[in-house]
């Protein structure tokens, strides 16, 4: 997500890179590059000029223009200001034990809001809340099925009627049957989606609203959609006053616009975001961690709540006594790689962490394919005995034969692994008595290395040439961003 925000900004911000000296004026050339690079990720465009000029209003002052460093103050204004842009969130539900809290889910047809009104009761399950979810987007013949299956894989309850129904008594009645039983607190409300925005649609969202009073009405905007999403948010919170707003498909969505756009535009804060199609895919939208994300500064934060709810715990644990004592296996290596792929892709692990996205990008550039490669190097170790797996100094030449066939790999890309695994063993024995700090440092020193592309001929303690390579391509990038940044502003 956002990747062509965050080229066009590294672009823009690349003419301020190494300047001993702001100036008034090649501060706002830069930010007209920025403004550039913002609608061309379909930001609104009065969101785009107001960001630039609250940005151009402190960077001229004294605290860029006067700092020792003014490129990193300059990037510190343009962080702070986009976090204002798409802040403050308020990610409260307004849901009180021993009461039932309804929620309200409106939004256009496929925009994504049945599947979030599962991910809400997924989350909130989680949470120790006991949700029901009521189908009452009757417009859409699948949508009670659609909701139904999705209640029966969460084992969660879900309230239904006929299609002939009337949406707003559906609601009434789901709501009437929770706090009867006693054994719900959340009421989930699917609400009718249509094609388009038209006043049938928004009478009927409006008496819903009037009859059940939901403690909150949430939006579910398509991502993808951009400004579309953005215009859709605003008539619905002229119609409902919306509580929040959930952006789907923001994994999908390379520009990021709407993400950028809704809350200056309808006032409303994106409370949540959804960043893939499995029912745990739903994370709550945190302004200062995207924008970290969108200056390529990463996201440590997020990935480590990740691993807190995907981590097996008592396994990692075990893990790091092993670490402690210096061991460590190609089983341990492999266990580690089982544990990393529920987090998500390669490249989004990588772009979470500081420093890293660039990596990524040069790897996606140079047409490698990481994921490939770590399921080769599963299989391979996969196909080893418990023995060779704990003592790999005992896989001779028919052993390299039998892993390869068992694989479907090469027996050289046996012997390259292996040689890769005994250099990173040492590593890790070194990386045993350090602390948290000096291991996050040691895993930058071996990502600058190409120790997390498994493609790379990595040579660990003797760096200096796949560290090179990789500056190398990184200013070769840099220079090239920078000339076609030139070349539009001159247009």
């Amino acid at each position: 997500m956002f990747e062509s925000i965050t080229k066009g900004l590294e672009g823009a911000l690349s003419f301020l890179r190494g300047q001993t000296k702001l100036t008034e004026k090649n501060i706002r050339e830069a930010l007209q590059a920025v403004r550039q690079s913002l609608l061309e990720a379909d930001v609104n465009y009065d969101v785009a000029q107001s960001f630039c000029d609250r940005v151009a209003r402190v960077a001229v002052g004294t605290e860029v223009l006067d700092s020792l460093k003014p490129f990193e103050q300059f990037v510190g204004v343009v962080h702070r200001e986009l976090i204002q842009l798409m802040g403050p969130v308020d990610h409260t539900l307004n849901l009180a034990k021993g009461q039932v809290g309804v929620i309200m889910m409106c939004g256009l047809q496929g925009s994504g809001k049945t599947t979030t009104c599962g991910k809400l009761a997924k989350m909130l399950q989680g949470e120790g809340w006991r949700p029901l979810l009521v189908a009452a987007d009757l417009q859409r013949p699948a949508a009670i099925d659609q909701l139904r299956i999705i209640g029966e894989q969460l084992g969660v309850p879900v309230y239904t009627e006929p299609p002939t129904s009337n949406p707003v008594k559906v609601c009434q009645n789901g709501v009437a049957l929770a706090r009867k039983q006693g054994d719900v607190d959340v009421v989930i409300l699917d609400t009718a989606g249509r094609l388009h925005i038209d006043d049938e649609l928004m009478q009927e969202l409006k008496q819903i609203d009037r009859t059940v009073e939901p403690d909150q009405v949430l939006l579910v905007c398509d991502a993808m959609t951009g400004q579309d999403a953005v215009n859709s948010a605003k008539v619905f919170n002229a119609a409902l006053e919306l509580n929040g707003v959930v952006l789907t498909k923001l994994d999908g969505d390379a520009r990021g616009g709407a993400a950028l756009s809704v809350k200056s535009v309808t006032g409303v804060p994106i409370k949540y975001i959804g960043v893939g199609e499995q029912l745990d895919k739903l994370e709550m939208f945190h302004p200062d961690r995207m924008a970290s994300r969108i200056l390529g500064m990463g996201d440590v934060l997020t990935l480590f709540e990740k691993a807190q709810q995907h981590f097996d715990a008592e396994q990692m644990a075990a893990q790091q006594e092993k670490l402690r004592k210096g061991k460590f296996t190609l089983t341990d290596f492999r266990n580690q790689m089982q544990q990393v792929k529920k987090l998500g892709s390669f490249s989004s692990i990588m772009k979470m962490i500081p420093g890293m996205g660039r990596i990524s990008e040069m790897m996606n550039d140079a047409d490698m394919d990481p994921e490939q490669d770590l399921g080769k190097i599963e299989a391979i170790i996969s196909s080893m005995t418990e023995a060779e797996r704990e003592n790999p100094e005992i896989i001779d030449i028919s052993r390299r034969r039998r892993i390869a066939a068992g694989s479907g790999t090469e027996p050289s890309m046996i012997n390259k692994l292996l040689k890769e695994f005994t250099n990173a063993q040492k590593m890790m024995q070194n990386m045993a008595g350090q602390s948290h700090l000096d291991r996050l440092r040691s895993l930058q020193q071996m990502a600058s290395m190409g120790a997390f592309d498994p493609g790379a001929e990595v040579s660990f303690g003797k760096n200096r040439s796949a560290r090179a390579e990789i500056d190398k391509e990184k200013k070769k990038r840099q220079r090239k961003d920078a000339k076609k940044q030139r070349k539009k502003n001159r247009r």
